[in-house]
């Protein structure tokens, strides 16, 4: 496996790649990213946002506002300091639509890079739609219906189909501006958000019967709120998926309420809360406009376009979990080996049972492989416990919520056995009954796997599940003998159960 160790530091082990930055300079907040390196499987390691407002105005008076100014000037410069004290090896600027339309936009940008010594690249609104869309293909396994990128200036609107990106338009629709343009009166902005979005009729062309993927701040900020409201068993917003009815009714009750007065709005930052009811009005008018059967929301957007764009063709085209997955077995396994040894293990005893895996529970299955061990340095007593919560809630992408909890389950199961009570009910509801089932067996090979072998690689190629005289057992050759023990046949015995067999272990 490959190990590039320098100077003790990790964060260019795979291609030798430094940490890469992105300043992103929006109508609302100015926010600075520092991902670990450029790969298909893009993990931060800083992450810092100051709202600026730079928007705030510029569609009334053309002018992006002094003071405004005066703050996200003083973020960048602390950005750019942090961007050297890390070591960044490359660094992005990028500015969307405050800056774009106001007039006082060109001297920005040059304090901008006369700060930072890097040229800004001002995206068009086109521009901004294409590394929206860009984000959503490197986040979603097979993307399929409508983006939307509500920033605080604009609204980006994009048809995607796999890794097609097709018809997109800009609307004057972003939070700041709608808030402006209303006068702060929320039935305004709502008429304002209804009236604009008529003009786009392909939209139900375009979304009818897909997937709306909700970009931005303030949509994922309701998808939050609607997320602890719910009291959903997780907490990572890529891939929550709500039913667009669903949706447009929560829109309306953040609309038709004060918005301090909602339930669990403390999980929102004060400064978010005020244009909630104005992003819930611009989702409601694109969800019934388009027709579309759910909204997803994506933590994934231009930033993350913009490192899928720098990326060649045969990265691009990597399983970002499986990748994601290996980094972390790479990162806190005894044995990376032992978890490619799992893959060709685990899919031998499967068949052996008659059991057929689809596309999607293959992939899922060989990231369990390289998630199976990431617990051992934990207490024994909370090695399920820590296992679960890192998976569940982990920074993965290209993955939904059934998937990540069958993953959290199987690593689960693997140590703290088959006990039915032992996972919540909220995880496993997220579940089909059939990914329950193949957790419940995967958990219980990881734990034959891992005592047969004690997590290390070598051993278990030369062992197998099969099914012989109605019974299901682990056969063990003839110089692996004395691996055979109580312990290990308990376990053997226990994935039997699952399929009401009885187990053994076979020397040959």
């Amino acid at each position: 496996m490959p190990n590039n160790y320098k100077n003790g530091d990790i964060r260019g082990r795979f291609n030798g790649s430094g940490p890469v930055a992105i300043i992103d300079i929006g109508s609302n907040s100015v926010r600075l990213v520092v991902y670990e390196r450029l790969s298909r499987s893009p993990s931060p390691l800083f992450n810092e946002k100051v709202l600026a407002g730079l928007g705030r105005g510029v569609g009334l008076n053309g002018e992006m506002d002094p003071l405004r100014v005066e703050v996200a000037l003083k973020a960048i410069s602390r950005f750019k300091a942090i961007s050297k004290q890390v070591g960044v090896t490359m660094l992005r600027i990028v500015a969307t639509a405050a800056v774009r339309e106001a007039n006082n936009g060109p001297a920005f940008i040059s304090e901008v890079e006369r700060i930072c010594d890097t040229q800004v690249q001002i995206l068009s609104g086109k521009g901004e739609a294409h590394y929206s869309a860009m984000g959503v293909v490197s986040g979603f396994q097979n993307p399929n219906g409508l983006i939307g990128d509500l920033g605080g200036g604009s609204l980006e609107l994009v048809e995607i189909s796999k890794e097609d990106v097709g018809h997109g338009i800009t609307f004057p629709l972003g939070g700041l501006r709608l808030q402006d343009n209303s006068h702060r009166d929320i039935v305004q902005a709502q008429e304002i958000a209804k009236t604009v979005l008529q003009n786009a009729e392909w939209l139900s062309e375009a979304g009818a019967g897909k997937n709306f993927y909700a970009i931005g701040g303030t949509w994922r900020s309701l998808g939050r709120l609607h997320l602890f409201q719910e009291g959903y068993p997780l907490h990572v917003m890529q891939e929550y998926t709500i039913p667009a009815e669903v949706a447009v009714e929560f829109c309306d009750r953040v609309i038709r309420k004060q918005t301090n007065k909602l339930r669990e709005i403390k999980v929102i930052s004060k400064a978010r809360r005020t244009l909630l009811p104005y992003g819930a009005a611009v989702l409601k008018e694109v969800v019934l406009q388009s027709k579309v059967d759910q909204v997803v929301f994506s933590a994934l957007g231009i930033r993350e376009g913009l490192l899928y764009d720098l990326l060649d063709q045969e990265e691009r085209k990597k399983d970002a979990l499986y990748e994601a997955a290996y980094e972390i077995s790479a990162l806190r396994s005894r044995s990376p080996k032992f978890g490619l040894e799992l893959e060709a293990w685990t899919e031998g005893a499967l068949l052996a049972a008659g059991i057929i895996e689809s596309d999607r529970e293959r992939r899922l299955r060989l990231a369990a492989c390289h998630l199976a061990d990431i617990g051992w340095r934990a207490h024994p007593d909370y090695r399920g416990e820590q296992s679960l919560n890192i998976i569940s809630n982990g920074s993965f992408i290209q993955v939904d919520h059934p998937g990540r909890a069958y993953l959290a389950m199987s690593a689960f199961y693997r140590h703290e056995g088959l006990v039915d009570d032992a996972v919540s009910p909220q995880i496993l509801s997220l579940c089909s009954e059939r990914l329950q089932m193949l957790a419940r067996i995967m958990g219980a090979l990881l734990r034959i796997a891992s005592l047969v072998s004690a997590s290390t690689a070598g051993v278990l190629g030369r062992t197998s599940i099969s099914f012989v005289d109605g019974k299901l057992a682990l056969c063990l050759p003839e110089g692996l003998k004395d691996l055979d023990g109580e312990r290990l046949n308990k376990r053997v015995k226990q994935l039997a159960r699952i399929f009401d067999m009885k187990g053994a272990i076979l020397i040959r």
